[in-house]
C-alpha cells in the first residue's frame, strides 16, 4: 500500500462510488441554490437530477471554492496519519480554487516538517479530470512513488481531451462568458456551441453547430481527430452529462462503433453541480486521452 494519498477535488465529477473504490480522496466544493448553500458531495446532499430539474424551472445557482482554512482541516487528519499527499486542483483557468491550497500548504509545512505536500494544477475539470485522476490512481497502484506520480501528473495532464457541447445558452449568459443577444439568437437558430479547453485549462468556444443531432456527430469526430492511435484508440472513454442521457446514447453508440478498441464500456458520469451551475441542464462532455494540447 502506498504511503500517500491521492486526491482531488469534488469538480472531477466522477461518482462517489467510484472515488471510494479507486482510494481517491475527495474534497468538497460548495454551491448555492436560491440562497440556500449546500456541499458539493457528488449529488448526496441534493441529488443531481432535482438539481438540473430546479434549474430548468428557474432557480439561481451560485459557487464557492475551498477557502484556506477548510483545506487545512481537509489536509491536516491525512498528515497526522503519517500519510503523504498529492492533491490535484480544478483548472486554475476556470478557479482559483489552487491558491487556497498552496497557501494551506505554505502554513502545514511548519507543522509537518517532515510530510510532502504536493499540489497539482489539473488544468482540467468535470470527469476529464476525473480521468487523469483514475489514471494517477493506476499508476499509484502500480507502485510509482510518490515524487515520480508527481512528475508523471505534470507531464501528461494536458494529454487529457475536453470537448463539449450545450443546448441552452441561457446558462452561458447569466455566467457572462457570451452575451444576451448572443444567447437569444443561439438558442432561436438551435445554435449548440462546440467548446474544449485549451492548454491554459480555459475553455475555448471552437465551432457553432446547429441542431443536436449534428453536434453529436461533430463530437466523436473531434475524438477521432485528436485521440490516441485514432480508431485504434485503446485507453477509457469517459463522458459526463446534465440531466440530458437522451442526447449521451447516440454519442455512446458512435463510440462504441468507431473505437471498438477502447478500454471497457464508455463510463458516463453526472457533471456535478459546481460545474452544472455554469453550465446548465443540457450539456455533454466527452473526455479522452490524445495528442498533447496545444491551443
Amino acid at each position: 500500500m502506498a504511503n500517500y494519498v491521492v486526491s482531488c477535488c469534488s469538480t472531477a465529477d466522477l461518482s462517489a462510488e467510484h472515488f471510494a473504490s479507486r482510494d481517491i480522496k475527495v474534497a468538497f466544493f460548495h454551491f448555492n441554490v436560491d440562497g440556500k448553500d449546500y456541499p458539493d458531495d457528488l449529488g448526496v446532499s441534493y441529488p443531481f437530477k432535482k438539481f438540473y430539474e430546479d434549474m430548468e424551472k428557474g432557480s439561481m445557482t451560485k459557487t464557492s471554492q475551498l477557502s484556506v482554512g477548510e483545506y487545512l482541516d481537509y489536509f491536516t487528519p491525512i498528515l497526522q496519519e503519517g500519510k503523504d499527499i498529492l492533491h490535484v486542483t480544478l483548472s486554475s483557468g476556470l478557479s482559483g480554487t489552487i491558491n487556497s491550497a498552496n497557501t494551506a500548504v505554505s502554513i502545514l509545512k511548519d507543522k509537518f516538517p517532515e510530510r510532502k505536500i504536493y499540489i497539482v494544477d489539473s488544468l482540467g475539470a468535470s470527469s476529464g479530470y476525473g480521468l487523469l485522476m483514475d489514471k494517477l490512481a493506476d499508476l499509484r497502484d502500480e507502485g510509482m512513488d510518490l515524487d515520480e506520480l508527481r512528475t508523471w501528473a505534470e507531464e501528461h495532464k494536458l494529454e487529457v481531451h475536453h470537448w463539449f457541447f450545450s443546448t441552452d445558452l441561457k446558462y452561458y449568459v447569466r455566467g457572462g462568458r457570451i452575451s444576451k443577444t448572443s444567447g437569444f439568437l443561439g438558442n432561436l437558430l438551435h445554435i449548440c456551441p462546440l467548446l474544449n479547453m485549451d492548454e491554459l485549462g480555459h475553455l475555448v468556444p471552437r465551432e457553432k453547430i446547429r441542431t443536436v443531432k449534428k453536434v453529436e456527430k461533430a463530437l466523436v469526430e473531434k475524438m477521432v481527430e485528436y485521440c490516441n492511435d485514432g480508431l485504434q484508440y485503446a485507453d477509457k472513454v469517459y463522458i459526463s452529462e446534465s440531466n440530458c442521457m437522451d442526447f449521451v446514447n447516440p454519442v455512446v453508440e458512435m463510440i462504441n462503433e468507431k473505437f471498438p478498441n477502447k478500454k471497457g464500456s464508455v463510463v458516463v458520469n453526472s457533471i456535478g453541480t459546481t460545474i452544472g451551475s455554469h453550465t446548465g441542464p443540457g450539456t455533454v462532455a466527452l473526455f479522452f486521452w490524445g495528442k498533447k494540447r496545444s491551443n
